[in-house]
């Protein structure tokens, strides 16, 4: 823990004539010197982060798992991996996806039932031939347009 920061004082010199001629003069930071190294020298530290992907599906898209025999509509998309180690773990490790993609809330249906998954973009694809989704979710969401669209309420856009 870095403990309490020194205050900081911004002082601006100025000329005795006080005039408005030349450039402004530079502020000053007392107390610097006291800041700590990881304050005052920020730019030698790098911070790694995971390579950018591109979502290749888009809010209100319907896609189908690659693998297992279910589809759904996206409501949500993290940009890697955000959900616990647990879950990580329980997929099969053949089958695991890499954590660093996009990874899809979807509300998803099968035969059987409707549910929510959480999926990886390399185990999705599009799927906008099937018909409509018929998830309860849905009305609560998103806005069918005449299409078959689907198309966030607008109260959650931000």
């Amino acid at each position: 823990m870095l403990g309490a920061l020194p205050s900081l004082a911004v002082t601006c010199p100025t000329n005795a004539a006080n005039s408005l001629e030349g450039p402004p003069p530079r502020p000053t930071l007392k107390g610097m010197s006291d800041f700590p190294i990881a304050v005052r020298r920020e730019s030698q530290f790098r911070v790694e982060m995971p390579p950018v992907a591109k979502a290749r599906f888009s809010i209100g898209e319907i896609v189908r798992h690659r693998m297992f025999d279910f589809r759904g509509v996206v409501f949500d998309i993290d940009p890697v991996f955000a959900n616990s180690e647990e879950w990580y773990e329980a997929i099969p490790e053949g089958i695991r996806p890499d954590r660093d993609q996009p990874f899809y809330h979807l509300l998803a249906e099968n035969d059987e039932e409707s549910y929510l998954a959480y999926v990886s973009q390399q185990n999705l694809l599009h799927d906008g031939q099937s018909g409509p989704v018929d998830h309860p979710g849905i009305a609560s969401l998103f806005d069918v347009d005449g299409s078959g669209r689907y198309a966030l309420k607008a109260q959650l856009r931000h």
